[in-house]
């Protein structure tokens, strides 16, 4: 197969074209954007000397030695640049596969750049270079980067788990064949509008304070912070909390570490939102955990656990109706699912007084700490809001 050359790419009013010298001015001030920095494996610093060498030599080289197919994207009529998109390690052996990597530069966001840059590299890359599959990879969080590449076509297939511990996140990957580019202007998987564009808005901000009133008691519901984990050591450790829910025996500081890192990777992942439950002091008096369905996108359960300084008071019910409400019209949820080992009355009057219709009894529907138990099962739904 022939060795892939330099060429221009006029596509739904971009060009995709070599980089040049001139580039250098116009790279080095879009890399100081702290979401580039954040998302890509650029230097940090990166200075003026980086952006020279990378326009002068490393994208030349890339050409050169058949290796990748580095483009700037600029507008046809002014000429700005406006990003950057290229294949990365093109398979040399058969020219199968290549990877396919993007940026925007802040001063062209919110115009499609990236998603019209992308699908006119890969209709190139299918019909002139004869690949016969992209991939797509982010770091797990770069919601930007994945909604690109659903917009794009992209089927997001999955997690690649990370070989650097120094690194220490997954990467979502994903794969385009031939015939799955869609046509140039049209809206495509994941439009605006559509429920992963939505979710990918809400997840890729920092996770915002929801408020909840129970009686005279105002509550914030926040992200957890590593002041809050003196108070869940506690709330874990009592015995009614034991009794109940499958935490570790013992529970340790260092227990409540790798669960605030997992409520935050979580987030990153827009598999779960994780709320604490404030008091006015601003003191732990809680949690909800609001699961999203791998299978099914309008569905999501909860859990909840209550400090037992807390109880009685009200609280959780006024906080898991709030956290449900904003599942239903932020993440535009359908249904949620609570569950909870028969005889956990508490647990059953907070998810009543919240609003939860119990359903039934499943049999042997729970693995409490070895032991399959029966498992009373309730269902919000968005309708019951209304």
């Amino acid at each position: 197969m022939a060795r892939v050359e330099p060429v221009e790419i006029a596509e739904d009013g971009l060009v995709l074209r070599p980089w040049r010298a001139t580039d250098a001015d116009a790279v080095h001030r879009a890399c100081q954007d702290p979401d580039i920095q954040r998302w890509t494996n650029l230097p940090s610093p990166y200075l003026p000397e980086h952006a020279h060498t990378f326009v002068t030599e490393s994208a030349a080289r890339q050409w050169a030695n058949d290796t990748g197919a580095p483009f700037a994207i600029g507008d046809p009529a002014t000429g700005e640049l406006l990003g950057a998109c290229g294949l990365i390690e093109i398979d040399r052996s058969a020219r199968q596969n290549s990877e396919i990597g993007y940026w925007t530069a802040p001063w062209a966001r919110g115009r499609g750049v990236a998603v019209r840059a992308a699908r006119a590299l890969a209709r190139w890359s299918f019909d002139e270079l004869g690949l016969r599959r992209l991939i797509w990879r982010a770091l797990v969080g770069n919601h930007a980067s994945r909604l690109v590449a659903l917009r794009t076509g992209f089927r997001v297939d999955g997690l690649l788990r990370t070989t650097d511990p120094q690194r220490g996140r997954h990467d979502w990957i994903g794969s385009l064949l031939p015939g799955e580019v869609p046509a140039p202007g049209a809206v495509g998987p994941a439009g605006p509008g559509t429920l992963e564009a939505r979710r990918a808005g809400v997840f890729g901000r920092a996770q915002p304070a929801l408020f909840a009133t129970a009686g005279t008691h105002e509550l914030s519901l926040r992200p957890m912070e590593e002041r809050d984990l003196d108070e869940i050591i506690a709330t874990c450790r009592d015995p009614e909390t034991l009794r109940w829910t499958t935490v570790p025996e013992g529970y340790q500081y260092a227990d409540a570490e790798d669960y605030l890192a997992f409520v935050r990777a979580a987030w990153a992942a827009a598999s779960s939102a994780c709320f604490v439950i404030a008091d006015a002091d601003d003191r732990y008096a809680g949690s909800i955990d609001l699961r999203l369905s791998a299978a099914d996108p309008l569905l999501a359960d909860v859990g909840f656990m209550t400090a037992p300084h807390a109880r009685g008071r009200g609280y959780q019910p006024a906080a898991l109706a709030a956290v449900c409400a904003w599942g239903f019209t932020t993440l535009g949820l359908a249904r949620i699912e609570w569950r909870a080992n028969v005889g956990n009355v508490a647990s059953r009057r907070v998810a009543e007084k919240a609003g939860f219709t119990l359903e039934g009894t499943a049999r042997r529907a729970l693995n409490h700490r070895g032991d399959r138990v029966d498992a009373w099962v309730g269902a919000l739904l968005a309708e019951d809001l209304t």
